[in-house]
């Protein structure tokens, strides 16, 4: 793939031979999937419904009886497209690694629907996101309530400790992103904690 001075010499080439001056003006790059305010909040990122989307539960829980409200949710995870592009070469993630995920209410009717559920209004949006400067554990929860910055959760909090216990990749629930999952058998990056647990659970089967 030629690079982008070598793209750039043809683009001119080309315009000398045709006898324009007129060159195309570069785009701006984009910005920066992981952005902070000056005091340390996480910037919403609008723009996440645009990044790799890894995969959907609906009515995941990961306890018994968790007593959820009697409707359905959808969990809809987006991952930035250089993590998952870096994913794909190593099987884990780099640092500023950012996930994305959006609850949304399932509707089982409405239009010409008369069976399963759909996806409706957005009910909330978490972030976690990889840092190795800024966390002690290397990675962070930010729950977002409207697209105002977000504080993280504290280092020792329920979500930090169920992914450190249970995630299959680098404190990341990679079990649950059918497209990941290959990948880290493949490349040996699956978690001692993760193996374990899948071990135990093939000998109750």
């Amino acid at each position: 793939m030629p690079s982008r001075l070598e793209t750039c010499a043809v683009v001119l080439a080309l315009a000398g031979s045709l006898g324009t001056s007129t060159v195309a003006q570069a785009q701006p790059a984009a910005a920066p999937p992981v952005t902070y305010t000056a005091d340390g909040k996480l910037v919403f990122p609008k723009d996440y419904r645009t990044w790799v989307y890894l995969s959907s539960g609906m009515d995941m829980a990961y306890v018994e009886n968790p007593g959820m409200a009697d409707m359905h949710m959808f969990d809809n995870v987006f991952v930035d497209r250089a993590a998952y592009d870096a994913y794909q070469r190593t099987g884990t993630w780099p640092d500023k690694t950012i996930f994305v995920l959006e609850v949304r209410k399932g509707e089982g009717r409405g239009s010409i629907n008369k069976k399963g559920n759909f996806q409706t209004a957005r009910l909330g949006i978490e972030t976690h996101v990889k840092d190795t400067a800024r966390f002690k554990s290397g990675w962070a929860f930010f729950p977002f309530n409207g697209e105002g910055p977000s504080t993280a959760l504290p280092q020792t909090s329920q979500c930090n400790v169920c992914h450190e216990q249970h995630a299959a990749v680098d404190t990341t629930f990679v079990q649950f992103y059918p497209t990941l999952l290959p990948r880290a058998r493949e490349m040996k990056t699956l978690s001692a904690g993760y193996l374990a647990e899948e071990k135990a659970a093939a000998q109750v089967k």
